[in-house]
């Protein structure tokens, strides 16, 4: 009887503990994880499941390294705010499957991603062809965003526009710029038009239809 009370006990402490921790790490949906945020998750599931089943190990053996974990995701979680390059590499960076109602077979190659992964992720948005697509972006967490052609007043489909970031942290998304057949100088040059002469001044700066958004760096 005393064992099977320790067990509960247990079960209800790393309840708490790993709800607070969870909470400390800051929220995230499931499909919104990162590869960092799973493994650190699971590794603290594990933790605290052999905390449970095994009565003989001592609490500070079991909650010391999840405590470290937790820390360890914080800090990387910091640094991923600060350092782009650093943000890509853990998290992986957005890939244009369909651009402007064309796939790009290179890309799906590069991400290993095939064309059952995508017909079944259009399913599961309700587009039924992949001709009514003008643009499916493979988010980083792998879940798919699809902007749909638009619709004229006689039901024939015209290509719109996304969002292009083309600055981020002070730094030019080089691909982003060949995405929509645009150059380094281009951008400098209407920046410059626009009263911004530093580049790494500006935390964010976007592209679409024509139209600038220009974030700048608090002071």
């Amino acid at each position: 009887m005393g064992e099977y009370l320790i067990i509960a006990v247990r079960t209800l402490m790393f309840y708490i503990l790993i709800l607070g921790i969870f909470r400390l790490m800051g929220k995230r949906e499931i499909g919104e994880l990162s590869i960092l945020d799973l493994v650190v998750f699971i590794m603290i599931g594990e933790l605290a499941v052999v905390a449970i089943e095994r009565p003989t190990v001592k609490l500070l053996h079991a909650i010391l390294p999840m405590v470290l974990l937790m820390a360890i995701q914080i800090s990387m979680a910091i640094i991923s705010l600060k350092s782009k390059k650093f943000r890509d590499f853990v998290d992986g960076k957005p890939s244009i499957i369909i651009n402007r109602g064309k796939i790009d077979e290179t890309v799906m190659r590069k991400q290993r991603y095939n064309f059952d992964d995508l017909m079944t992720q259009l399913r599961e948005k309700d587009i039924r062809s992949i001709a009514d697509v003008e643009f499916a972006i493979l988010e980083s967490s792998g879940s798919l965003s699809v902007i749909e052609k638009q619709k004229n007043a006689k039901d024939e489909t015209k290509g719109g526009d996304i969002t292009i970031p083309l600055i981020i942290d002070g730094v030019i998304e080089e691909e982003n710029l060949h995405t929509i057949n645009k150059t380094n100088l281009w951008l400098r040059q209407e920046l410059k038009k626009r009263g911004y002469r530093d580049i790494k001044k500006i935390s964010f700066c976007s592209y679409e239809n024509g139209k600038f958004f220009i974030d700048t760096m608090d002071e």
